[in-house]
């Protein structure tokens, strides 16, 4: 009977990736630069919300970043028109960054001038979820028209985002989406999830979530 070995790779993968995420977590902490990754579906209002994000902290905080993309500098084409340093990261393909691609583009942006730093990950509500990036937090948006449904349909990220942002509130006399049961469903997920309404269009709601990055800086950088 011949003899082989098994590898698995996917499990060898995200165990390598782990630990590059606990060291650059280590660093980022020693450099005192608080790290957001933050993440969505495409359309979901990541950029919108992270314009208002900006310029609402931008007097407290020194601020970078990192738009990733498979392609295309359009996210940070707009985000640097807030005066915020910004970088364009490409994937080459990739739905996702883990932490290699992550201290990448900390490097390129010189992430220790600045108190904090947003990943905008790739728009997808998989991929992302599967690596750790080595961040300070995780954050993800589900807008509205996306519907109440999406905790049961993917929920990795819920479970692994410390804060949940439903988005597009303005839009819920078009759409029907039930605010308790998404509420219940993430909670289900992640009881330990904070969960803020807002409308990054009109800044509906968007003080919470303010506030609770302030307080999650603050805390990190101490």
């Amino acid at each position: 009977m011949s003899e082989y070995k098994i590898i698995e790779i996917k499990k060898s993968v995200y165990e390598n990736n782990d630990k590059e995420a606990e060291i650059l977590r280590g660093e980022l902490k020693e450099k005192k630069t608080f790290l957001l990754n933050l993440m969505s579906s495409p359309g979901s209002g990541k950029t919108t919300t992270l314009k208002r994000t900006i310029a609402a902290l931008k007097e407290e905080f020194s601020i970078g970043v990192m738009e990733a993309d498979i392609d295309s500098d359009v996210d940070a084409k707009t985000i640097s028109e807030t005066g915020a340093k910004t970088i364009q990261l490409h994937t080459g393909g990739m739905c996702h960054l883990d932490a290699g691609m992550t201290r990448q583009g900390l490097d390129n942006i010189e992430a220790g001038e600045f108190d904090f730093v947003v990943l905008e990950n790739v728009g997808n509500l998989v991929c992302p979820a599967e690596f750790d990036t080595g961040a300070s937090k995780n954050a993800m948006i589900l807008s509205v028209p996306e519907g109440d449904d999406k905790p049961l349909k993917y929920p990795l990220m819920f479970t692994i985002s410390d804060c949940v942002l439903i988005n597009k509130i303005d839009t819920k006399s078009v759409f029907d989406f039930d605010d308790k049961a998404v509420v219940q469903r993430i909670k289900k997920l992640n009881p330990n999830a904070e969960v803020f309404f807002i409308s990054a269009k009109t800044g509906e709601g968007m003080e919470g979530w303010f506030n609770w990055l302030r307080k999650q800086i603050n805390d990190w950088n101490k």
